[in-house]
């Protein structure tokens, strides 16, 4: 037994210093090669804890997020799944895999338009492409609910396992991809302004390299992080997950099979005696509690003196995605890595007591949004944590005059 535990600890030290030439400036496919013949295929996990490690001992998550599709390219027929646990029909990995072939599907409908495009001389022909061109990608913007499942429900049950670089890479990752999604709508929208000179840049820099991003994850998905997950989440987080999944949505498929859970966790807060919620000014009864929480006009989440995510308000409209998942979180990694640095800064300045209030505003999806962050203390002044308070202030933004009689319909 000795013999393989310092069997994988050497092959995973060689995949190490592999990794690290790689980010010395080593090409991918000089690297697949070493990795072929110094470790023949190595496993899923063992991919994890190097990268996990690397990011322990100090290598910068910038570079891996940059390097990330050259960490694939490398390890692209290198990966043994023999030890992977197979899934059900219906379960959440089943789905996500389900999702993957559906955008694998409308990737191989763009080829032949693509090839089009980049073949084209005529002005004429050039707006045509790029008008079918247009529906089809803005069906892969539905990818987004693929993501956010994973950052939402799949990244919080890692992280509470201990494994916090691959997740954290990988949302990175995605964002880079909504960008380059984003970007390629722009283009496509702009077909009357394109010229028949543009259209080999606009390919090989936009549309591209979009859709070889979507290949890399999937390819990032099915061979190290779905095996990893089902080898460390239990039972009761699958259930956890496959509950909530909904919630977000599915991407260009709605699952036919049902799974049906070993383990069914209760949905929602349980009193335990029934009594009153004694507060200074009243009391509630947790129902009462609950609903006045979720009545409120706003997105409500407490985040307590340690940075962990313990309760967050379940409004009809949401703003922002909350699950249960988070429960239990750190904040920190509620957040898209590129906009961590802004949380941890609002944190230390509340923790030190330099700041007791952040507000922010932003256009989102046409609307007005408010965010505000309210450090809270108790009487002496102690520190008890941050609550996240999010409006739609659209509606609001537009009133004028006044409005000094009942009327229902305004």
């Amino acid at each position: 037994m000795s013999e393989l535990i310092d069997n994988a600890s050497h092959k995973k030290q060689q995949l190490k210093d592999l990794i690290r030439e790689l980010h010395k400036g080593h090409g991918a496919e000089e690297i697949r090669a070493k990795v072929t013949e110094a470790l023949g295929e190595v496993p899923y996990g063992l991919v994890v804890e190097a990268e996990q490690e690397l990011l322990n001992e100090g290598l910068p998550h910038e570079e891996i997020i940059n390097l990330c599709d050259m960490h694939g390219e490398a390890m692209k027929g290198n990966i043994d799944l023999s030890g992977m646990k197979p899934v059900p029909p219906g379960h959440p990995v089943a789905t996500f895999r389900e999702e993957n072939r559906a955008i694998e599907g409308v990737v191989a409908e763009l080829r032949p338009l693509l090839a089009e495009l980049d073949s084209v001389t005529e002005q004429a022909s050039l707006a045509g492409i790029m008008g079918a061109l247009l529906p089809q990608f803005h069906r892969l913007m539905d990818i987004d609910k693929h993501y956010r499942r994973k950052e939402n429900l799949l990244f919080p049950y890692l992280e509470k396992y201990g494994i916090t670089g691959p997740p954290t890479v990988m949302w990175a990752k995605h964002d880079q991809l909504r960008e380059q999604m984003k970007a390629v709508l722009d283009v496509l929208a702009q077909a009357e302004k394109t010229t028949v000179e543009e259209v080999f840049t606009i390919s090989e820099l936009v549309l591209k390299p979009a859709l070889k991003g979507m290949q890399e994850m999937i390819f990032k998905e099915e061979q190290i992080l779905f095996p990893m997950c089902l080898d460390r989440l239990t039972d009761v987080d699958w259930s956890e997950i496959h509950r909530q999944s909904p919630e977000i949505g599915f991407c260009l498929i709605d699952p036919k099979e049902e799974w049906t859970p070993e383990f069914s966790p209760e949905a929602g807060p349980v009193s335990t005696d029934g009594g009153r919620i004694n507060l200074p000014s009243g009391s509630f009864s947790l129902p009462e509690l609950t609903a006045a929480l979720n009545m409120l006009p706003v997105d409500v989440t407490f985040v307590d003196k340690d940075d962990t995510v313990r309760f967050f308000s379940q409004g009809q409209e949401r703003i922002f995605d909350r699950n249960r998942a988070i429960l239990g979180r750190k904040v920190q990694f509620c957040h898209p890595p590129s906009s961590v640095h802004i949380v941890q800064r609002i944190l230390d300045d509340f923790h030190s007591g330099r700041e007791k209030r952040a507000a922010f505003w932003i256009q989102l999806h046409g609307r007005f949004i408010h965010i505000e962050y309210f450090a809270l203390h108790d009487p002496s002044g102690a520190y008890l944590g941050t609550l996240e308070v999010s409006q739609d202030l659209t509606e609001k933004r537009a009133l004028s005059g006044e409005q000094r009689i009942l009327d229902y319909g305004t």
